[in-house]
């Protein structure tokens, strides 16, 4: 466990308050440093129906420190994080690195997900879609007071690997309505192995700058995860298992588990910015309260990382999209999109 901490905003303008609070931030910085405590090799994970066989280059916190760094350090609520089973940092980084990427492991015990569409998804089609389905989630979004979010394109278009099960797509996004260079935009990258009774997911937190990055290392990310003996898709039981509503179409349409790589890189960046701008402390908080404007949660945390928190309210649609019902999807029938790791 860390140890008690807590991000404050500096009181006053002076010069010497604010160095004297930078000093302080940087012993809280170090000290939980000092007791993160990573892994390498094959890990277990808690919730025994899957393990990580961490690769070369990188290392792996367990599900209580990678809690701790999604809600009390990067300032999501609890319920984002609650399906959360670790996060990979490559091998020197670690949450407070910028420039830099991580992948959040989570399961999701929806049932065993069927892939008889795989091969007829149109995913051209489906990305109109999911853009045409944009205006009412953003007009939702606005009357709330939250930020709009706008699917520019596929950053890496869908693939379904039907041998070994694993699906995974990247979402290229705009947050809010002012113009965004392609670099500042937000990279949302998914994995999906499908399993016996769920599907376990690897979500990549970072920006579609450090796109170059996740795609040089995403063959050993797609073949580190594996389901132990009993669990896999392959011991499927149509007698006693449950059947999940999803397909692999709803599972690119819709945004079941991907609240924690769009929600979680708020936090992570307003940490950043941090790191980079002390003078403007208080005016960062300010900025994300006005953008998201949400009530501080009941928590420990302090104004400065709950401003964080304040990205992590679930529109309407939202959160109908994380629950058991899918998607709809077109109806036409298409042609698959070749693996563009081919």
């Amino acid at each position: 466990m860390w140890p008690p901490y807590a991000f404050t905003q500096p009181q006053g303008n002076d010069t010497d308050s604010l160095v004297e609070e930078a000093v302080a931030q940087g012993h809280i910085i170090d000290s939980i440093r000092n007791s993160e405590h990573y892994e390498t090799g094959t890990i277990k994970l808690s919730n025994g129906k899957a393990e990580i066989h961490v690769p070369p280059g990188f290392k792996f916190l367990n599900k209580e420190q990678s809690i701790d760094v999604l809600t009390k350090l990067w300032g999501n609520p609890p319920e984002v994080a609650n399906k959360t089973l670790g996060m990979i940092f490559p091998e020197n980084a670690d949450p407070f690195t910028d420039s830099s990427f991580v992948f959040v492991v989570s399961y999701d015990e929806m049932g065993y997900v069927k892939d008889d569409d795989a091969a007829k998804i149109n995913y051209n089609d489906l990305l109109k879609q999911i853009q045409d389905g944009e205006k009412e989630d953003n007009e939702n979004r606005k009357k709330e007071g939250y930020s709009t979010m706008h699917l520019i394109g596929w950053a890496q278009a869908p693939f379904y690997d039907k041998q070994n099960k694993v699906l995974h797509w990247a979402k290229d996004i705009q947050v809010g309505d002012a113009e965004q260079s392609r670099d500042e935009r937000t990279l949302n990258y998914e994995i999906r192995i499908l399993g016996r009774k769920g599907v376990l997911s690897i979500d990549v937190i970072c920006t579609m700058h450090e796109l170059p990055q996740v795609n040089a290392n995403i063959e050993k990310v797609l073949h580190m995860a594996s389901f132990t003996e009993g669990n896999s898709y392959f011991d499927f039981d149509p007698k006693i298992d449950k059947v999940a509503a999803w397909t692999i179409g709803t599972l690119v349409a819709g945004k079941i588990l991907a609240k924690v790589g769009l929600l979680a890189i708020f936090g992570k960046y307003l940490l950043a910015f941090w790191k980079f701008i002390l003078i403007g402390l208080g005016a960062i908080g300010s900025f994300f309260r006005k953008i998201f404007r949400r009530k501080k949660a009941e928590s420990n945390v302090d104004d400065y990382t709950q401003a964080a928190d304040a990205a992590a309210i679930e529109t309407p649609a939202e959160a109908a999209a994380t629950s058991d019902t899918p998607p709809a999807l077109p109806t036409e029938e298409g042609t698959a999109t070749d693996n563009p790791h081919a």
